[in-house]
């Protein structure tokens, strides 16, 4: 199986040893976005419904460097530091999905990157 790694200047850049994604055969691992502006490097979101907004931007930043949109993909993750966010990060989520819902989890966390409170990750099939 081959992999290839697929990163975007319209994501931001990681913060650690890791890729935005990596594809393997006819997957795509997209790493956890957090609300980080790819144009500043800065979390600029005043709240959990901006910050959803900015790592869902990220994501599709991602997703569209590989070829593919939200339409494909099969897994998300969603770290919250707060379960009480639930709402609103499920309210923003959802608008930028359609059709077919992934399958998903939302977990609590004690703390996330740059003092956030959203990390969302996902898996595509690239078909």
């Amino acid at each position: 199986m081959s992999k290839t790694i697929i990163n975007t200047v319209n994501a931001p850049a990681p913060i650690g040893p890791y890729n935005q994604s990596v594809k393997a055969g006819n997957m795509l691992f997209i790493s956890g976005q957090v609300a980080i502006d790819p144009s500043t490097g800065n979390v600029d979101a005043k709240d959990a419904a901006e910050e959803t907004h900015q790592a869902m931007k990220n994501l599709a930043a991602i997703l569209a460097e590989a070829g593919t949109d939200f339409s494909t993909v099969v897994k998300t993750t969603i770290f919250l530091t707060d379960m009480s966010l639930f709402a609103v990060v499920n309210e923003v989520y959802a608008s930028y999905l359609s059709g077919e819902y992934p399958a998903r989890e939302t977990v609590a966390v004690k703390g996330l990157p740059k003092g956030v409170n959203v990390e969302i990750s996902m898996i595509a099939y690239l078909g």
